[in-house]
């Protein structure tokens, strides 16, 4: 067949392609109203799971999985803005890798809002200015971030979904590599990159900022200066990119929290994160821990961060494999409520990835 009539057939097939995607739209706006009607959430993590699980099933390629699940992600987010104008805060400035995480997740036609810290994202939707927000929470290298386990613990917000994001770093520049004299970034990124610097540009003073896209706008300005930061940096800030991939590890993953009002419904693919306080004796945390034994709940994560009102008591935050609202989950919670001073079930959401 000649290419002509290929790219008729391609012609006919984008003519078919947008009439179906319009009325998707129109369906969208209906469930958007009755949503608004009914006082229920317009984004659902559980809906998003059940549909990008059900094109993953009914896939026969050549697309890969990936690519197809892009493409939705961007279906999606056009369903979003039409049913609500949805906002998203997000530990900013623009480009950093929680903006990124943000847009892996509700895709561009949402509005987006950068916050200067943590608090201010908590805050921002605590207070209705954003719908939803978006926060680190752990890294695999250098693990919990602990200014989001602190808000955690006094914020009336539940997590409603996680993201996890594929992390690399780069060495953003103007000027070639053997001038640079200064390197600016976040702390964690220079923990994760500490082998490749001590290789690569031993003499370099290493200077910490808030952010990597902190760094990208310092480097804009200064002579002799680099910033390790992303890809997306690069282009918002005009930056030569010196070196990719420049982590030390090449598991290098990050995880974040969409934080909200609401709890996501149970998908059969959950996990809850729950924080406790225990009493201060002997074999009080291996006590508090024989519930998920006898109930068999896989823990998939314990972290411990100080009590900020009383001297030597201690927070623990778990995660564990199932939704709170599981019939064994919610035995082994109940029990450990008995047993501890406090306990708050911060969020169940689909595991997703």
């Amino acid at each position: 067949m000649s290419l002509d009539k290929l790219r008729k057939k391609i012609d006919s097939f984008d003519a078919k392609l947008i009439s179906l995607l319009n009325l998707r739209a129109e369906v969208t706006k209906e469930i958007g109203k009755v949503k608004l009607h009914t006082g229920k959430s317009i984004y659902a993590p559980e809906r998003e799971m059940q549909v990008l699980r059900k094109i993953a099933c009914l896939n026969k390629g050549p697309l890969k999985k990936g690519a197809l699940e892009a493409i939705y992600r961007e279906v999606m987010s056009a369903s979003l803005a039409l049913e609500k104008p949805l906002k998203i805060a997000y530990l900013g400035p623009q480009a950093s890798f929680t903006n990124l995480a943000a847009l892996k997740k509700f895709g561009s036609q949402v509005g987006y809002i950068a916050e200067n810290s943590i608090a201010d994202v908590f805050l921002e939707v605590e207070r209705g200015g954003a719908d939803y927000g978006v926060v680190p929470i752990e890294n695999s290298i250098e693990g919990a971030v602990s200014h989001t386990l602190d808000m955690l613990v006094d914020a009336d917000l539940k997590i409603c979904s996680q993201v996890i994001l594929d992390v690399s770093h780069n060495l953003l520049a103007n000027c070639a590599r053997n001038k640079i004299r200064r390197v600016f970034s976040n702390p964690q990124v220079f923990g994760q990159c500490r082998i490749w610097l001590q290789k690569n540009l031993p003499n370099a003073e290493l200077i910490d900022v808030p952010s990597t896209t902190r760094a990208a706008e310092l480097v804009k300005k200064e002579k002799n200066s680099a910033a390790i930061a992303s890809l997306l940096a690069s282009k918002v800030y005009a930056l030569k990119i010196l070196a990719s991939g420049i982590e030390d590890s090449p598991h290098n993953i990050t995880r974040f929290f969409v934080i909200g009002k609401n709890i996501s419904k149970p998908t059969g693919h959950d996990k809850t994160s729950v924080l406790f306080s225990i009493k201060d004796k002997v074999g009080a945390l291996y006590e508090m821990l024989l519930p998920f034994r006898k109930y068999g709940i896989n823990l998939t994560k314990i972290e411990s961060r100080p009590s900020k009102k009383k001297a030597w008591e201690y927070y623990f935050f778990i995660d564990i494999v199932g939704h709170f609202q599981d019939k064994l989950v919610k035995a082994a919670l109940g029990e450990l409520e008995r047993k501890c001073n406090y306990l708050k079930i911060l969020g169940s959401y689909p595991t997703g990835e």
